[in-house]
C-alpha cells in the first residue's frame, strides 16, 4: 500500500492511494453496493463514469449469499464483475442498526438475523474473516456504532468498546492478512474529549487509514462539523482519512475542507431512485408537472449518458409509468454529479485554487459558506 499527496491547501490534501487491485484519486466519493452490487446501474457504467473503488458491506454479504460461497468465485471482484477497488464495512452500524435484536459483550455481538431469526455470534475476529473472504481492498476493523444521542458515560463505555475490538481486528488481520489494507474507526459521540482520546490510541495501532465513524446516526449537520473541526489538525498526515456514511454534496466539500480523503453515502443512488436530481444549482425534483413538456437534459452543465441522451419530459415520463429504466438513468445522473464534483475538487487542488472552488459552490447553490 502507498498512500502519497501529491498537493495540500489548509486541510485539504489531494493524493492517491495505491491498493492491491487500482490507485485511488483522492479525495473520492465511494458509491455504495451493499450487497455485492450498485443499485440500478452496472459495473461497466461505473467505470464509464470514472468510479475506481466501491463499498460493500460484510454483514449483508455474510448473510446471504455468505463470504465462503463468494470466496468460491475467487473473491468479491470477480463474483460481481468488478476491477476496481473495494471497500467492505465491517457490520458494526449494521449490528447497531437491529436494535432490540443484538445483545453487546465485551469481546462479541450476539444477534438474530434479519432474514430468518437464526442467532449468529459474531467476534471482531469474524468481522475480519469474513472481509478476507470477500478479499476486499481495505477491510474496516469491527466497531460499537454510539447511539445519538448518548451520555458522556454511554460513549466512554462504547468507545472503550470500539477500542477493545480494534485491537482484536488488527491483531486477527496482522496474522491472516495478504495485501490488503485495515483502516481503523475513530468514535466517541459528540464529545469532543473522547474524540480526541480515540483518534489517539487508534493512531497508535499503526492502521493503513483512520475513519471517523459515528456521524451519520442522527446527529446534525452542525455537530459533524464540530467534531471534523477537532479532529482536523490532529489527524496524522500519511494515512487516508474516511467519513462513514457522509454524505450531500455540502458535506463533501466541507469534509475536503477539513481534510477527509474518502466518503460514501446512499444519496445519490436512493434519491435518484426517487426522482431528486443533484444539479450545480441544488437539486431538481423530476416528479414535479413543470418537467413533463421540458426538452431540456436533467442538468444542462452535465455531460453523463443520460444527460448526453435523454429529456427531462422523456424520464419524466418513464417515472410516471414506474419503468425501471428511469430509476437507472437518474442514478447514473446522480453519480456523475457526485464524481464530477470530487474532479472537480482535486483538479482545484492541484492548482492551488481550492477555496476559490468552495466559493463558487456555494454561490452556484446560493448557499451561505461556513467558515473553517
Amino acid at each position: 500500500m502507498s498512500f502519497k499527496i501529491l498537493n495540500e491547501e489548509g486541510f485539504a490534501r489531494r493524493g492517491v492511494l495505491t491498493t492491491k487491485t487500482s490507485s485511488i484519486n483522492t479525495p473520492v466519493f465511494m458509491p455504495v453496493g451493499t450487497y455485492g452490487a450498485v443499485k440500478g446501474v452496472t459495473p461497466d457504467q461505473l467505470k464509464d463514469i470514472g468510479f475506481e473503488v466501491i463499498l460493500g458491506n460484510a454483514f449483508h454479504l455474510e448473510q446471504r449469499p455468505g463470504s465462503k460461497l463468494i470466496n468460491k468465485f475467487n473473491g468479491l471482484h470477480n463474483f460481481m464483475n468488478w476491477n476496481g477497488s473495494i471497500l467492505t464495512d465491517s457490520g458494526g452500524f449494521q449490528v447497531w442498526s437491529l436494535g432490540d435484536l443484538r445483545k453487546v459483550f465485551d469481546d462479541r455481538v450476539e444477534f438474530k438475523s434479519p432474514l430468518d431469526g437464526k442467532k449468529i455470534v459474531m467476534y471482531p475476529s469474524d468481522s475480519i474473516q469474513i472481509q478476507l473472504n470477500l478479499d476486499s481492498d481495505i477491510i474496516m476493523v469491527f466497531d460499537d456504532c454510539t447511539d445519538y444521542p448518548s451520555t458522556l458515560s454511554e460513549a466512554k463505555k462504547s468507545m472503550e468498546l470500539t477500542h477493545r475490538w480494534a485491537l482484536e481486528s488488527k491483531k486477527y488481520f496482522d496474522q491472516h492478512s495478504k495485501q490488503h489494507l485495515l483502516f481503523g474507526i475513530v468514535q466517541g459521540s459528540e464529545y469532543p474529549e473522547l474524540r480526541l482520546k480515540s483518534l489517539e490510541y487508534l493512531t497508535s495501532l499503526n492502521f493503513d487509514g483512520i475513519a471517523i465513524g459515528g456521524l451519520s446516526v442522527g446527529e446534525p449537520r452542525e455537530k459533524k462539523t464540530k467534531i471534523l473541526q477537532i479532529l482536523a489538525p490532529e489527524l496524522p498526515t500519511h494515512i487516508p482519512h474516511y467519513v462513514m456514511g457522509v454524505g450531500t454534496p455540502e458535506e463533501l466539500v466541507e469534509g475536503v475542507r477539513y481534510g477527509i480523503d474518502m466518503f460514501d453515502c446512499v444519496i445519490p443512488t436512493r434519491n435518484g431512485r426517487n426522482g431528486y436530481i443533484y444539479t450545480e444549482k441544488g437539486i431538481l425534483k423530476i416528479r414535479n408537472s413543470e418537467h413533463k413538456n421540458s426538452n431540456k437534459p436533467l442538468d444542462e452543465n452535465c455531460d453523463c449518458y443520460t444527460c448526453r441522451n435523454f429529456t427531462r419530459g422523456y424520464i419524466h415520463h418513464l417515472d410516471r409509468c414506474n419503468e425501471m429504466l428511469a430509476s437507472t438513468l437518474m442514478t447514473i445522473c446522480n453519480l456523475s454529479h457526485f464524481h464530477k464534483l470530487m474532479k472537480d475538487i482535486r483538479e482545484s487542488l492541484e492548482e492551488n485554487k481550492f477555496e476559490e472552488f468552495v466559493e463558487y459552490f456555494y454561490d452556484m447553490r446560493n448557499l451561505k459558506k461556513p467558515k473553517l
